[in-house]
């Protein structure tokens, strides 16, 4: 398959690495030729001259501009094989209007993690998706990460739960190489103590049969330590402030 990308950012590139480990021939276009030749000489990929010449080539257009670019980019864009959009908040519905209702259409939500190849990518699809089509579009999620089948009213969700709490994580991990900083401890061995011990500790979850609540009650023996400094959290609404969050993110998306 020849799959063509029109907007060429950071997560478009990040995809691109991962369907490297895949037969796909891969051409891009981006804001402009120059900018378009430029990375491709970075990806080892192909340039096209427009974005117009590139979907009269391709079998499958990625979408990787943003959401508030699509109005002017896709206005003067004719489509006639499957797209697939990586953009929050650009519903199907939406996306068909755009494009051609007819056509058959994919939404993706990948997140930072494609940058490794270890993305959570949501996928869903419109009607006119064939079974081998999501086959082949499940394969281009899953190199470079993992994919799972989201229905897309639950879209939202999904980007606060999967694509917004990256940051978030970092957020605590920063938060906690602070609080050994404070103690003494230098920033960098800090931050490497609690990036370690978040990694396991997610490990541990997956691998395992026990749930987070399991795994607070192992670590929390009577009277010790671990369960005075979840008490503090409680106290001061960590659960309470991280579901917030989520509200705020899903709030936002639906408003895009």
């Amino acid at each position: 398959m020849k799959i063509g990308f029109i907007g060429v950012g950071k997560m478009a590139s990040a995809i691109i690495n991962g369907l490297k480990t895949t037969s796909h021939d891969i051409i891009i276009s981006g804001s402009s030729l120059a900018r378009s030749r430029e990375i491709a000489e970075q990806l080892n990929v192909t340039a096209a001259p427009s974005h117009q010449e590139l979907i009269d080539q391709v079998d499958l257009v990625v979408l990787g501009i943003k959401p508030q670019m699509f109005e002017p980019v896709l206005s003067e864009l004719h489509f006639h094989q499957p797209i697939l959009s990586m953009a929050a908040g650009v519903t199907l519905e939406r996306l068909g209007k755009l494009t051609n209702p007819e056509l058959p259409l994919i939404r993706i939500m990948p997140n930072i993690n494609a940058q490794i190849l270890k993305s959570t990518t949501a996928i869903c699809i419109n009607e006119h998706v064939s079974e081998e089509l999501l086959t082949s579009a499940k394969e281009i999620t899953d190199s470079f990460g993992t994919t799972f089948d989201i229905p897309e009213k639950d879209f939202d969700t999904f980007t606060a739960l999967a694509g917004s709490s990256p940051a978030y994580i970092y957020l605590f991990i920063e938060a906690l190489a602070k609080a050994g900083v404070k103690y003494g401890i230098p920033k960098g061995k800090s931050l490497e103590i609690v990036t370690q011990t978040v990694l396991a500790s997610a490990e541990n979850l997956l691998q395992g049969a026990d749930s987070p609540h399991d795994l607070i009650d192992k670590i929390s023996s009577p009277g010790g330590t671990t369960i005075a400094g979840l008490l503090d959290l409680e106290k001061t609404g960590l659960t309470a402030s991280v579901i917030s969050s989520i509200d705020a993110t899903i709030d936002k998306a639906k408003n895009l």
